[in-house]
């Protein structure tokens, strides 16, 4: 903690803590409201745990549920992501090491504006990624076939686009149609599929690697991307919750309204998690995966809030060093959240989607949620 009885006007860090100091918000130390603090302990590790786990419990059971329901749930999601990396992720970090800041007025921050800097390296890094993991899925693939083989021609294979005839069950699909990386035949073939296309199967020349061999190597390696690209956006989020908790544990007076707001705000981003990794087929020997992705982020904000309140008398948000990690942190969050949101789920689902619905009323809900869990998100960032 800050001790204004000892500054060296002489030493640069000790300029910089006072200026950290002036320009901090006051606060009691964490030393009042402590049934608060816990009552939001519960409550974030509930309502965060229950809206990352809905959206992959949703699709599991869609057949028992309606479609605009579903809808809304992936396209709200959407929205929150988007919303949460440039509304509590950019401006939080322009806040922390901004040129207005007590850290960019001071030492070698001064010198550049470094928050969209740093989330355009962690952009292009999170691209760089999914790009190599891409081009050496191609390689891998190409390996299993003879110079001039073609399984996307084999009599009998599945086209990726579905018929033109439209039904409810096509609805469902194209809540997965985000996964256009994935293999034009499904990892596993349910029974009535197998009996209309295996006689056409079994009758393909027989070469190195059957097409069933090609496609289950493709789909997991798909499936092992997609895995590491979800961790990567859930690493991003959780950075934020750290903060998040933190502060909680910590802050005064603003509590009692940074409460409600931050329970609101856990929610809807665990949605947009959830939304995320409810695309990915998993394997049966990865089902677990995605429920334990729901707790990490469920227990990471209540974990940091009871921190920060054991550090209370220790750990000042509004120190140098503080106000350096927490500009940092949100700073690649905002690029990996913005790179995920915009490229993985936006662009994917909307512009390179070959199953894209045609129906207008389905389009304009889709881009309605879209535009409503944005803008929600968005006045969240009034007081958080």
């Amino acid at each position: 903690m800050f001790d204004p009885e000892r500054v060296d006007l002489t030493d640069e860090a000790s300029i910089r803590d006072v200026i950290c100091f002036i320009t901090s918000d006051d606060d009691d130390g964490g030393n009042s409201r402590t049934g608060l603090r816990i009552a939001a302990i519960f409550t974030i590790l509930v309502t965060s745990t229950f809206c990352t786990a809905f959206p992959i419990w949703a699709t599991r059971a869609q057949r028992y549920l309606p479609l605009y329901f579903l809808l809304f749930a992936r396209y709200f999601g959407v929205g929150v992501i988007i919303a949460t990396a440039f509304i509590h992720l950019l401006v939080p970090a322009y806040e922390s090491i901004g040129p207005m800041s007590c850290v960019g007025a001071t030492g070698g921050w001064q010198t550049y504006t470094w928050p969209p800097a740093i989330a355009m390296v962690s952009f292009m890094m999170v691209f760089l990624m999914g790009f190599l993991a891409e081009w050496y899925l191609e390689r891998r693939c190409d390996r299993g076939h003879h110079p001039g083989d073609k399984s996307a021609d084999v009599e009998g294979a599945i086209p990726l686009q579905a018929p033109a005839t439209h039904n409810h069950h096509q609805d469902h699909q194209f809540l997965h149609s985000g996964d256009q990386d994935a293999p034009t035949r499904p990892p596993a073939l349910d029974a009535s599929k197998k009996e209309a296309v295996g006689d056409k199967v079994s009758a393909a020349p027989s070469r190195s690697s059957s097409p069933d061999q090609v496609d289950d190597a493709k789909a997991d390696l798909v499936m092992r991307g997609q895995i590491v690209s979800f961790l990567v956006l859930e690493f991003g989020v959780i950075f934020h919750s750290v903060i998040i908790g933190l502060n909680l544990g910590v802050t005064g007076p603003e509590l009692t309204t940074l409460f409600p707001v931050l329970t609101f705000h856990q929610a809807f981003e665990g949605l947009g998690i959830g939304t995320r990794i409810s695309t990915i087929r998993f394997s049966r020997r990865l089902r677990w995966v995605p429920w334990a992705a729901c707790i990490a982020y469920g227990l990471t904000t209540p974990i940091s809030i009871a921190i920060g309140m054991g550090v209370s008398h220790s750990y000042d948000p509004g120190s140098y060093t503080a106000n350096v990690v927490s500009g940092l942190l949100d700073s690649i969050s905002a690029g990996i959240l913005l790179y995920t949101g915009a490229i993985e789920l936006l662009a994917r689902d909307f512009l390179f989607n070959p199953e894209r619905t045609r129906d207008n009323k389905q389009i304009t809900f889709m881009l309605v949620c879209l535009c409503l869990g944005m803008a929600i998100m968005a006045l969240l960032g009034k007081w958080a």
